[in-house]
């Protein structure tokens, strides 16, 4: 698992809970799912009757180098979770307006008194593209694969997060497959929507991890994974007689795409000139587009589709260890009201940008908008670090104390967004902010020895459970960055408000617990919202259907191109 994957990334009452009533349920408890603004463009097509055929041209960023994977529970990486939403399918789905789990390849299912057990019916005649049936022992075998590569992946399978306490996989019939935890963890009905979780043919698991990763896969989705070549691109064909899509969908049998060309493209620009020649057909960045990029994708006639990134927001999170200059907690309270989010947002992004609220994004279910904590007000921050004894010395535009200069330390990744903006923010109520450029390579040990004071993280996912992978000690990814995060006391308080949510299979009481830590990780200076993370994709007028997962992944299933 990687924190910083841009994307940008857990159910107490006592019964059972079958799919409509946990669906019912979560949809009253989810707020602000939308984050999406859009231009005044569209399809051309709205209206009408879907025109079966045609290639579809997407171009991406770039894979990466390092770990280029396209394995739904081993790879990370945003684009290719999109990809896999297309050509493998999952037990339930997660509707992207509310929230809400709703059925897919299973029916129905139930959860034990004691959160422990969850048994899921599968619905009739679901095959993979190679013949075989999708039935409870291919269900299980993928879940002894899970399992069995998060035990020996040392943290690089991705998926491995989203099974944290799995034990056991158990036929009960053909059509009715158990899982079993030693533990509670409440994440899993949703994580059963995940991309991660989705299920891929026997046959694969008997290729090794690494074949896997290189797209040596079967899935049982609309489409087909004809080829995957890292750095070059990807392949995918309409598959025959599909007929089991997610109730989300509009389009109940095969897709009406024939293929789906996906190339790798590093410039913005390049891609965004590709897009408005017609060259492609959706343009799907990293960051979002330049407010220049927008408005030539809007003459072009082409137009723009945007969603907040559920899970966790662009965060900073401190360095509180003993010596560093934010284990003093009147400064790390300072910096919320130093920093300006809405002229960050407006700045680095445009002017309709979302202002982040929170340590999550507003598309992440539990949301609890935290504005009130996070004012932009300087002269308030000043009184906080007067009141620490950082004051200014005569002719410094920096504070001091005791000869000491309040300097802050921020390591630079290839994912860090509007750094020297945030540096001229703290420049203005006297604190300075030093930018080092770190290699991926060189990140783990620079968190690892202590040597930052700031320091970038997010994850992508539909869960606010998936904060504890960056902040509880046990089950993150880096340990370092978990402790020197927080102080003993808060990070106590912290794992136990996580470990309370997991375990619960009330919503309502999640609810609560969720909207207490979010205001608690603010009140003890654990988390350093920076922005929303947005997903945009530019689409020509002649690309009809388009839709977010909840995820905010590309769904292809309803698209259809206008000749």
């Amino acid at each position: 698992m990687t924190i910083t994957t841009r994307l940008a990334r857990s159910p107490r009452k006592a019964g059972k809970l079958g799919a409509a009533a946990f669906a019912a349920t979560l949809t009253l408890l989810v707020s602000a799912c939308g984050g999406s603004a859009d231009t005044a463009g569209g399809p051309s097509g709205e209206g009408q009757e879907p025109v079966r055929g045609g290639t579809l041209n997407l171009a991406f960023f770039p894979d990466n180098v390092a770990f280029a994977c396209i394995d739904p529970f081993q790879t990370y990486w945003i684009e290719h979770r999109s990809l896999i939403r297309n050509f493998a399918d999952s037990l339930t789905d997660q509707d992207p307006d509310t929230g809400a789990i709703v059925p897919w390849l299973a029916t129905a299912w139930q959860i034990s008194p004691d959160g422990l057990d969850y048994t899921f019916t599968l619905r009739e005649g679901v095959t993979f593209a190679d013949g075989a049936p999708l039935d409870a022992a291919a269900v299980k075998t993928n879940f002894d694969g899970f399992i069995d590569l998060a035990r020996t992946s040392s943290g690089t399978a991705f998926g491995a997060s989203y099974i944290v306490g799995l034990e056991s996989a158990q036929v009960i019939d053909p059509k009715t497959v158990k899982f079993h935890f030693g533990r509670p963890n409440s994440s899993f009905l949703q994580a059963t929507a995940t991309t991660n979780l989705a299920l891929l043919s026997p046959a694969s698991f008997q290729k090794t991890p690494q074949q896997r990763c290189l797209g040596d896969v079967v899935g049982s989705g609309q489409f087909t994974l004809d080829n995957y070549t890292p750095n070059q691109g990807v392949t995918l064909s309409r598959r025959t007689g599909y007929r089991w899509p997610s109730p989300l969908n509009k389009n109940t049998g095969e897709a009406y795409l024939d293929k789906v060309k996906v190339s790798y493209v590093a410039e913005d620009g390049v891609r965004t000139g590709n897009l408005v020649s017609g060259q492609i057909d959706i343009a799907w960045p990293r960051n979002p587009f330049t407010v220049e990029d927008q408005a030539l994708i809007g003459r072009s006639g082409a137009y723009l589709r945007s969603r907040s990134l559920p899970g966790v927001s662009y965060t900073l999170y401190p360095n509180v260890s003993e010596g560093r200059p934010l284990a003093d907690d009147q400064i790390r309270q300072a910096l919320y009201h130093a920093i300006d989010l809405k002229t960050f947002a407006a700045t680095t992004f445009g002017a309709d940008y979302p202002v982040v609220g929170g340590p999550f994004d507003n598309t992440t279910p539990y949301y609890a908008n935290q504005s009130a904590k996070l004012t932009y007000d300087p002269a308030q921050a000043g009184r906080l670090l007067d009141a620490a004894g950082w004051k200014f010395a005569p002719g410094d535009q920096y504070r001091s104390k005791d000869g000491k200069r309040l300097t802050l330390v921020q390591p630079l990744s290839a994912a860090s967004v509007g750094a020297e903006l945030f540096q001229d923010q703290l420049r203005q109520v006297g604190i300075e902010l030093q930018l080092k450029s770190v290699t991926a390579a060189e990140r783990p040990a620079v968190i690892a020895n202590g040597q930052y004071d700031l320091v970038e993280g997010y994850f992508t996912r539909a869960e606010p459970g998936a904060l504890q992978f960056i902040l509880v000690e046990a089950l993150a990814n880096s340990k370092a960055l978990a402790r020197n995060a927080q102080k003993p006391a808060a990070a106590a308080q912290i794992s136990d408000l996580f470990t309370r949510a997991v375990q619960s299979t009330d919503p309502a009481s999640r609810e609560r617990i969720y909207h207490e830590l979010q205001g608690v990780l603010i009140d003890n200076g654990i988390t350093f919202p920076v922005s929303e993370r947005v997903q945009f994709a530019g689409i020509r007028n002649q690309v009809n259907g388009f839709r977010f997962t909840a995820e905010s992944f590309i769904d292809l299933h309803d698209v259809w191109i206008q000749p």
